[in-house]
This record gives structure tokens, C-alpha cells and sequence, in this order.
């Protein structure tokens, strides 16, 4: 069996007991969380947030990026968020190669080279201000009065705020 059939039979299984079933669209804490795709990091568990609370975008690295900007206007244009929080961390995968090493990797390979940036990093505190930046800089999200950036430390379970 493979590790989606087994996630396959616990949904079932937590379907079985599902009640939030009431839980409406717009997140209750008005909130957008954005946060590398890391295995190590639940930003839900790591807040302390529950069910229906806030909106969560993860990719490599947690970088804000273009698709990122338009997951954040949709959320506090159409679904009500207001807060941002943002959430690097230590020890990211997205220090250990650089944009060349993976685009000329994927074009040898497939002799095709991607049109999207990879937005790798040599500086996790200064991904994360620039990240801050380009939200707070963009015309399309409204609210960029409460954006604020923290550092996870994989190894100490803590964040540890970064001012812009």
C-alpha cells in the first residue's frame, strides 16, 4: 500500500467524525499566513491556530512571489483577511543551490528551460525583508499595515521576529 492509500483510509476514518461542516469561507482571525512548503513547519500547529482561522500559502521557500501576491489580493479582496504574517526558517532548503544550478539542471534534462523564477537565496533574513517589501508594495493588496515577518528555527521549535 502507499502512503496515500494510507491518508486515504484515515480521511475516511476522520470523515466519519467530521463537524465543521458549519465553518464559513472567510477566515475568522482575518488572517493569511505565508510560509515555506517545508515538512518541518505547521505554521497551524505553530501558531496555535485551529480550523477555519486563517488562510495558509505555502511554496519553496515561502518567498512572496507573483502567484503568492495573487493568492493574497484574492484573499483580502474576496475572503476578508487583513493580517499577514510571514514565515521563513532555518535551515531552508532553498540556501543549498542556486536559480543557474536548477534552470541548467532542467534544461539539460529536458532541453527546455522554465519561464518561472526559482528565487533562490543566500540570506534567509534578507528573503524574508524583500518578501515583507513586495507585499507591502503592491497596489492589489489593500491592507499592508499589519505585515509582519518571523524566522522558525527548525532545531528550537521558536520564531523570532525580522523588522523590515
Amino acid at each position: 500500500m502507499s502512503v496515500t492509500d494510507d491518508l486515504l483510509h484515515y480521511s475516511k476514518e476522520w470523515a466519519a467524525s467530521f463537524t465543521l461542516g458549519n465553518l464559513g469561507v472567510e477566515p475568522t482571525l482575518k488572517l493569511a499566513v505565508v510560509a515555506c512548503m517545508d515538512s518541518r513547519l505547521n505554521p497551524q500547529t505553530l501558531l496555535g491556530l485551529g480550523p477555519g482561522e486563517a488562510h495558509y500559502m505555502r511554496n519553496a521557500g515561502g518567498t512572496v512571489t507573483d502567484d503568492m501576491i495573487r493568492s493574497l489580493v484574492i484573499s483580502q479582496r474576496l475572503l476578508g483577511t487583513r493580517e499577514i504574517i510571514l514565515i521563513h526558517h532555518t535551515d531552508c532548503g532553498m540556501l543549498r543551490f542556486t536559480d543557474d544550478e536548477l534552470l541548467r539542471s532542467l534544461h539539460n534534462e529536458t532541453g527546455i528551460r522554465p519561464t518561472w523564477a526559482v528565487e533562490t537565496f543566500a540570506d534567509t533574513e534578507e528573503d524574508l525583508r524583500m518578501s515583507m517589501r513586495r507585499v507591502r508594495t503592491s497596489p492589489f493588496i489593500p491592507h499592508t499595515d499589519t505585515v509582519r515577518g518571523f524566522i522558525y528555527d527548525v532545531k528550537t521549535g521558536r520564531l523570532g521576529e525580522v523588522e523590515a
